[in-house]
Parts: C-alpha cells; structure tokens; sequence
C-alpha cells in the first residue's frame, strides 16, 4: 500500500493556492474578481484587490494550504489502513 508524504503534499497544496490566490488579487485590481477576493478578505486578514494585499492573501493562502494539505495526507493515511 502506497502512503501519502503529508509534508510534500502539504508544500504542494500550499504553493498552490497561493499562486491561485496572489493573481486572483491581481486581477480583482483590474475588477475581475472583486466578489471572490472579498469573500477570501473576511478569512485572509489584509487580503485585497492590489499588490501588497495580493501578497499577504499569498501568505495566508500557503499556510492554509500547508495546513490543510497535511491534514489531507493524514487521514488519507488513516483510512486506508
């Protein structure tokens, strides 16, 4: 039975969506977007429609990323025993 690495998955989930997130900000400043980026605002403290917002949305979104790719590849691990 193979297993999941829960830190390289984790790493991967999080690089991810915070690619995904850091040019979602980016293009809510051209007004694609806005809705979504405001939603992940009220969750992702500082998160907005430009640069600087863009990259702490991307820090919030790895650590998220992070988190939730490890807890991912754990229970994964878990019930497949």
């Amino acid at each position: 039975m193979n297993k999941l690495q829960p830190v390289p998955l984790g790493l991967a989930c999080g690089i991810l969506w915070a690619i995904s997130v850091f040019f979602l900000g980016l293009t809510a400043i051209g007004g694609w977007g806005g809705g979504i980026v405001t939603a992940l605002g009220s969750l992702y403290i500082g998160y907005g429609p430009s640069f600087v917002g863009a990259i702490i949305g991307a820090i919030w979104a790895f650590v998220d990323g992070l988190i939730g790719g490890v807890v991912l590849a754990w229970l994964y691990n878990m019930l497949a025993k």
